[in-house]
């Protein structure tokens, strides 16, 4: 686990960028100096675990550069939980209740991530409206980020779950038909339900529903066919 020095807080040049995160952006100006004094940016390897299941949270991540594996263990097995892309912040219910993780988390590439003491985060939350909205934001949008991830698990096969993947992150990426996947096939996996020889397989399912594959780059080249096969949902998959 990383380094859990508090360091010597926000560094003058990082402070736009921090003042603008979405977390942030809305604070009223002493009360987000408050949370500058106390925290710092720190940049982590590719594999190093940030945190474990059952820990008590120290810190609020943010993650502003990079990609993180949020994941649960239990005998021996492990499985991926979430992928966590930049911006956003993880994993803030834990946070909030002052309660152990029920997720553990490392990194996947190199990764600069803010900390914010959970102490402070639950101080200053209190004496700053904008701050405290959008704290709901974030949990709320956690919350339902859930509820599509188990829907999709329990609605759909391992190709549609899988084909349903490829087109959200198509419309993350700015819906041209061109996907890359950030995470190793292994991870992709894990976080489908999948073995990684059921993915392979998923991947020769969707060659002919209109995508090819070509190492971590996916191209759409029958869309029409890649949404009969998916049958998306535009409000429960967030492609609105």
């Amino acid at each position: 686990m990383h380094n859990r020095s508090r360091g010597q807080g926000v560094r003058p040049g990082e402070k736009p960028e921090i003042a603008n995160l979405p977390l942030f952006r809305e604070m009223q100006e002493t009360q987000r100096e408050r949370i500058f004094s106390g925290s710092f940016l720190q940049v982590f390897p590719p594999q190093l675990t940030l945190f474990e299941l059952g820990q008590h949270p120290d810190f609020l991540h943010v993650l502003i550069d990079g990609l993180v594996e949020l994941y649960a263990h239990s005998a021996g097995r492990d499985t991926t939980m979430r992928i966590v892309e930049p911006v956003t912040s993880f994993i803030l219910a834990a946070v909030v209740t002052d309660q152990p993780y029920l997720m553990s988390a490392r990194t996947i590439a190199p990764s600069r991530i803010l900390l914010v003491p959970a102490a402070l985060v639950r101080e200053v939350v209190k004496d700053d409206l904008a701050l405290m909205q959008a704290t709901m934001r974030e949990l709320a949008h956690a919350y339902r980020d859930m509820v599509r991830a188990l829907t999709d698990m329990k609605l759909r096969q391992s190709a549609e779950r899988l084909g349903n993947l490829i087109l959200r992150q198509d419309h993350r990426q700015g819906g041209r038909g061109q996907v890359t996947l950030k995470a190793e096939k292994r991870l992709l996996a894990s976080l489908l339900g999948m073995t990684p020889e059921n993915l392979s397989r998923a991947f020769a399912v969707l060659g002919q529903h209109g995508i090819t594959v070509t190492g971590a780059s996916v191209a759409i080249t029958d869309r029409a066919a890649l949404e009969k096969f998916v049958r998306p949902d535009p409000v429960r998959d967030d492609l609105v």
